[in-house]
Order: structure tokens, then sequence, then C-alpha cells
């Protein structure tokens, strides 16, 4: 082979190498020992590749060269064999690593592995020293390629051999377990050096090494275990995210455990009281005390209903017309008796203003100020809750900014921040007497901003908060409905005698639906499957239908649709089920139902779905 195709040969080889140098210090790289010698490997290459083509050099300029110069430049060919051997003691470190990974860890310790690689370092040098002080010569052959002979070349033909054989060795000993991708490059490097032996036994002036390794470090480049810091960067943060999920996963249900167990034990409790006491009065304190602590556990049960249909993207805008006045004064109702006995004056402000009909989200809207006026209740011990509604129209929209402000407990200014997270409670150490899960402020953001809403806060810690929240709703009617305040009720004798049935394949709640529909002295029957259903009515009529949607064989959504298929058959049915998610009445009105009731059922609910079904009102 000419002296001119070696040179590009090589410095192919340069080049090549130069890429995955860029490409191995281009990007910030994890630092183990893998990565470290293999650092060390790629620049003791380049250094070998530089040498080499000096060596091919000197061909042209050795006949002018005296003695002096001659001595330099063999001393710089022992420096390069000594740089080829530097290199063979790296890759068998990496060798010796890669089998310590097979063999599990035998070097189990940083000092045992230090004291392997020291003895090797050692020795390393002192061959060197071998190869700097050992006789060598330097011979230009024909095709005037130079090359160096003699003992010095012997010693470091002899001491890469003897580290191809500790390699092997070691691959031996792992034999079992050498399909890891990493041995690959180690293989080809032995084999190879078996090879390039053979032919430089032949031709002593082809120089093989440099083409060899720089093949093995390509390989090594495609083998080595050398993550990107970025990727391991990224894949802690999912790591940390995924501990802090888990670790809400179990706060959370140890709130739940809490938060539940809570009213349960009032339920279970004060209903156990009932049954042994003969008292009326007392019991009616027991009942009372059930129905609040029933009311509690609703709420946490919605509040996980709702937070779960948020994460899921399944919560809906249904907008509807509704009077503004009448829903925020209905609101204030309900917080009044959250106050109960505490010292709190209680203020309702409603901007003059404020259009006759708006059309929204109106479940939304009550939800929302609703967490905010409990939380007041909740966290107000003494002084006052100024509730206050003003409002900007401007054509068919109206910008409502509500207020709810008090002087309770306050938050922390390094807890605002966290106010909105799921599961979060502020101050716990101060709060531990206060029902809630964490998830009250979380659904009031994610709702406000659902409907394209904003909400924000000011407080200071014990002295109070004020949440504002700033909704756009569209302007129906600025007029006010008549007699807007008043609250339609049934009348209750025109129920009387009433035909309806109450379908349930529960018999506990057929029997709380009778109590729940006793002062309305209806006439009763109670089915408990769809099938009985509709044996019923093959030969009876009822004024009402209320009926159960899961039941099994045949559930309320097919019994409906049987029934529809009866001549004549013109009953109304409404749907009376615990699926109570957003968008469920709509669900069922679209299935054919007449109404919809949510259990545990509501009496002010009961009342309007009777109202409209029967017709009648209480006169005034």
């Amino acid at each position: 082979m000419s002296k001119s195709i070696q040179m590009v040969m090589l410095i192919m080889s340069g080049l090549y190498l130069l890429i995955i140098l860029g490409f191995f210090f281009f990007k910030e790289r994890i630092h183990n020992d893998d990565t470290k010698i293999y650092k060390d490997m790629l620049i003791i290459n380049l250094i070998s590749i530089l040498s080499e083509l000096l060596l091919y050099l000197t061909g042209d300029i050795l006949p002018q060269i005296n003695k002096t110069t001659l001595f330099i430049f063999l001393m710089f060919s022992k420096i390069f064999v000594c740089i080829i051997i530097c290199w063979f003691v790296n890759i068998t470190k990496y060798t010796l690593l890669v089998c310590d990974k097979a063999n599990k860890h035998k070097y189990n310790t940083v000092e045992k592995k230090n004291q392997l690689f020291l003895k090797i370092n050692l020795g390393s040098i002192m061959a060197m020293f071998f190869v700097l002080i050992a006789p060598v010569e330097f011979i230009l052959s024909e095709e005037k390629i130079g090359y160096t002979t003699g003992l010095a070349t012997k010693i470091a033909f002899l001491i890469i051999i003897t580290l191809c054989m500790f390699m092997l060795i070691n691959l031996i000993s792992v034999r079992k377990k050498i399909r890891s991708k990493e041995f690959v490059p180690i293989i080809i490097l032995l084999l190879l050096m078996l090879v390039s032996t053979m032919i430089q036994a032949s031709n002593p002036q082809l120089l093989l090494f440099n083409h060899v390794i720089t093949l093995v470090m390509v390989i090594m480049f495609h083998t080595i275990e050398n993550p990107d810091v970025k990727i391991i960067e990224q894949l802690n943060i999912a790591k940390d995210q995924a501990e802090k999920a888990n670790r809400a996963k179990t706060e959370f249900l140890s709130s739940m455990s809490h938060e539940i167990r809570t009213p349960l034990n009032a339920i279970v409790g004060f209903s156990e009281c009932m049954l042994t006491s003969t008292d009326l009065e007392e019991n009616k304190g027991f009942a009372k005390d059930v129905v609040d602590a029933s009311q509690n556990l609703l709420e946490i049960v919605n509040g996980i209903l709702d937070i779960s249909k948020i994460e899921a993207n399944k919560m809906e805008i249904i907008e509807k017309e509704y009077n503004p006045r009448e829903v925020f004064e209905s609101l204030s109702k309900l917080v009044k008796p959250r106050i109960g006995d505490k010292p709190i004056e209680f203020h309702m402000n409603l901007s003059p203003d404020l259009p006759g009909i708006l059309k929204g989200d109106v479940g939304k809207v009550k939800q929302v100020i609703l967490n905010l006026l409990t939380n007041a209740a909740k966290y107000t011990d003494k002084g006052k809750i100024d509730f206050t509604v003003s409002c900007v129209n401007q054509k068919n929209k109206c910008l409502l900014y509500i207020s709810v402000k008090d002087t309770g407990r306050g938050i922390k200014e390094q807890d605002i921040n966290k106010l909105f997270t799921k599961f979060q409670r502020m101050d716990e150490d101060r709060n531990t007497t206060i029902e809630g899960t964490g998830l009250g402020l979380a659904i009031t953001k994610s709702l406000t901003e659902m409907m394209n809403g904003q909400i924000n806060v000011n407080s200071i810690y014990g002295e109070g908060s004020n949440f504002r929240i700033y909704l756009q709703q569209k302007i129906i009617s600025m007029e006010i409905p008549e007699n807007y305040t008043q609250t339609p009720e049934i009348d209750y004798t025109i129920a009387t005698g009433k035909k309806i049935l109450i379908v349930d394949d529960s018999k506990i709640n057929l029997k709380v639906a009778m109590q729940i529909f006793k002062p309305y002295q209806f006439q009763m029957t109670t089915a408990e499957s769809g099938f009985e259903t509709l044996e019923l009515l093959e030969s009876n009529t009822y004024d009402i239908i209320f009926m159960d949607i899961m039941m099994p064989k045949m559930n309320g959504i097919e019994t409906l649709r049987r029934l529809k298929e009866m001549d004549g058959f013109d009953i109304p049915v409404v749907a009376l089920t615990a699926d109570a998610i957003e968008g469920t009445e709509e669900k069922y009105k679209n299935a054919g139902f007449t109404d919809y009731l949510s259990k545990p059922i509501d009496k002010n609910q009961l009342d309007k779905v009777l109202t409209k079904l029967l017709g009648g009102k209480k006169d005034e």
C-alpha cells in the first residue's frame, strides 16, 4: 500500500474521530466511569493519529537531518508507541468495568476498583519507562515509509499483547453474559488486533493500530452507556413529579378517610342514639345532626366528582337563562345557617343596575360563589362577611364583579401561591377543627376559568381575606321579573290522592323515597325492577313514575324505552338517580325522561319538579 493512500486513510480516520469528538462534547453528559474513560480514549486516539501523520512526513525530510535531529525523532517515535500503550491501558480499564457489571459488581467499592486501576497504571508506567530507555531503530522502506523496530518496539508489542490477553481472560470469565452491546467493541478490538498483528508481521511498514482503535472508538460511541444529561434531568423531573403525585394521592386518601369518616361517625352515632332514645325532642335534635352530617358528606363526594371531571376534561359549560338577584339571594340564605351562632354580621350588596335576566352556566356560577361564602363562614370566628355584586353592562354583555370579604383568619403571604392547589389546606395547625378536603378553591378556580373568568385574592394574616371573581354573562333582559324573590311552593292539595310509582332495585332507597313523599299524601306503589314496572303498567296507570337508572338486567333507560313502546303511554317519567355529575340532567332528558332528580333527594328540587308536573302553587 503506498504512502499517500495510508496518509489519506489516516486523515479520514482523524476527520471521523473529530466528528465523534464533536458529538460527544457538544452536549453535557453524565459523568460516570465509562464516559470518563471513553473521553480519555478519544483524546489519546486523536493525539496518536496526529503523531502517526508526523511519522509519515519524516520519510521526506529524513535524508536532510543530522544525528541530533534523528535522536529527537526516535524519542518521538517511542512517545508515539507509549501513546498507543496508554490507549490500550484505558480500553483494559473499560473492559474491567464492563465485566464487573456483568459479574454484578464484584469490585463493589470505589476503593477496590481504584486499587486495581492503580496497579494497572503503575505496571503500564514501568513498561513505558522501559520502552523509553530501550534501543530503537528507524527504517525507511522503499516507498519512503518510515517505521521503528528494535527492543523498544518489541516491549511495546509485548505490553499490548499482555493487555489483550488480560481482556480476553476477563471476557471468558463472563462468557455467559457476553451478549451485552458493551462487549461488542472489545471483541472486535481483539479480533482486529489478531488480524493486524499478522499483517504487520509480514509488512512492518504498514501501521494499522490507529485505524483499528479509531474503528473501535466509533463502535463504542454507539454502545457505551452515555445518556444525555438533559434526558437524565427530564427523567429526574418526571420521577419527582411522580413521587409528588404519589405523595399527594397518599395525603388525599388520608384526608378523605378523615373527612368522610367524620360525618359518617356522626350519622352512625346519632342514628344509633335515635334507636335507643324515647325523648321526641331529643330525637329531633339527633335527626337534625344527621341531616347536617349528611350534607357535609354530600359536599365531599360532590367535590371529588367535580375535580375528577375537571381533570378528565369532561366538565361542560351549560348555559341557561337565570335571574341573578334570585340566585344571589338564595346563596345568602344558604350561607347563613353555616354561620350559626358565631358573632358575625352578614351583608349582601347587589348593584341596582344588575340585569333582570342573564344567560350563563348558572350551576357553576352558584357553585363558585357558594364555595367562597362557605369558606368565609368556616374561617371567620367573629366580625363580618360582605358579599358584594357589582356589574358593568355593555350592549348585550354584563361583566359581574363578585366580592366576598371577611374578617377571618386570613392567609399567610407565603401560602397565597398554594391557595388554589388541589388537596392543599393552609395553616393546618390552626384549622384542624375545620372540615374540608382542600378541593374547594381548586374547583372554584377551575370552574371560573372554564367560564372565561378570573379569580384573585388579597389577604392579611390574622385580619381577613377578600376573594374577587370577574365573570362575563349574556344579558337577556334588563327588566327585573315581578315577585322574583318569592320561591314558588307546591300546593300539597293537588298532590293528594295522586298515584305515583317509585322504581328502585334497593329496598332501602324505596323506603327513604316513600318517607320523603309521605307529606304529599300520594298513593304510592313500588317496583324493584324494570320487568316488574312493565308488569304493573299492563294493568295500572299512574300520574308520575320515579325511575332509578342503575338497575340490574334492565336499567332505567331501557325500561323507559320499553314503556314508550306501549300503546297510549303518556305518563311523565322522572329519572331518580345517584348519577349526579355535571351534564347528567341534560343526558337523561335527552334520553326521554320528563325530568330529573338526584339522590339524595333535595326537597326544594322535588317541589320544583312536582310544581312543574302537577301545576299547583300555594296562593300568595
